[in-house]
């Protein structure tokens, strides 16, 4: 692949081969899972003509660019847990001379391994949780669904507010993956887009990083919910709680306690969900676990 400014080869499993100097953009992992947060590098040594603004996008979102060193600038971005092939992300330099360079990376989405059931979690529940909902319900859950996107939205209007990377929200037992498959009574009815956490119902919720509160609300499907504006394009909520102990516009610090386990929603019993968002893009939250501002 041959681009007039910068082309880089990625496949599974192996190094970027780089066809111009500058600027070059890299991203890691290659070949990361649907769902998973992503980093990018800018490297730029054109320091005769310094870039003013970098701005850039992948799957859709903005990318928020920081100098970390001389030529150096990084990002995270998103994947969608929908991805499939490849996905690129496209980068803009605008220079003090005027002129505008852009560089293209992409990575991989690797061939999905035939299951043999250990991706999937298999639940006997009552007949209610696998009937069709009625349209009032129904329109309910889109406008919260709407409310939830738009949080992330607004996430990308301020700096990220977090230098330490992110926390687990509970230290205990991960009782279901992000992207597992739920079986009920049998059928395979949807993918999991969050990690659940054990809990026994008024067991601690802590948040992930500093923030702002976006939302304390009650929604059809998550309960009682908690939704942080970290800032920078990342927000993380938390599902099914049995109180919450914070206020919207509440500006809460790592580690702090935000609410407590419940059963809230609909949930088969208490458990902590933990979903996260870059933008309007679900991701798996416990990729930001590596995610800081050194």
């Amino acid at each position: 692949m041959i681009y007039t400014r910068i082309s880089l080869a990625l496949s599974i499993g192996a190094a970027s081969t780089v066809f111009a100097q500058t600027p070059v953009l890299r991203i890691t992992p290659s070949a990361p899972q649907p769902g998973a947060i992503v980093r990018l590098i800018l490297e730029d040594s054109s320091s005769a003509d310094a870039p003013l603004r970098i701005s850039g996008e992948m799957s859709g979102e903005p990318l928020h660019f920081e100098r970390k060193a001389a030529g150096i600038w990084r990002a995270i971005g998103p994947v969608s847990a929908d991805a499939t092939g490849e996905v690129p992300a496209l980068v803009t330099i605008e220079r003090a001379s005027g002129r505008v360079d852009s560089a293209r990376a992409a990575i991989v989405i690797p061939q999905p391994k035939p299951s043999k059931g250990g991706a999937r979690r298999s639940l006997s529940v009552s007949p209610r949780f696998t009937q069709p909902l009625d349209a009032e319900t129904q329109a309910r859950i889109d406008r919260e669904n709407a409310t939830a996107r738009e949080i992330g939205r607004r996430a990308h209007d301020s700096s990220p507010m977090w230098t330490s990377p992110f926390l687990r929200p509970r230290d205990a037992i991960v009782t279901s993956r992000f992207g597992t498959g739920r079986m009920f009574n049998g059928t395979l009815t949807s993918r999991h887009l969050g990690v659940d956490f054990r809990g026994a119902t008024g067991a601690p919720v802590h948040a992930a990083n500093r923030g702002v509160v976006a939302l304390v609300g009650d929604f059809f499907l998550a309960g009682n919910v908690v939704y942080i504006d970290h800032g920078g394009g990342v927000v993380t909520a938390y599902f099914h709680l049995s109180e919450s102990l914070v206020a919207a516009g509440d500006t809460v610090a790592r580690g702090q306690e935000i609410g407590r386990v419940g059963s809230t929603g609909r949930v088969t019993g208490p458990h902590l969900h933990w979903s996260a968002r870059y933008g309007t893009v679900t991701v798996n939250p416990m990729d930001l676990m590596s995610v800081g501002r050194q």
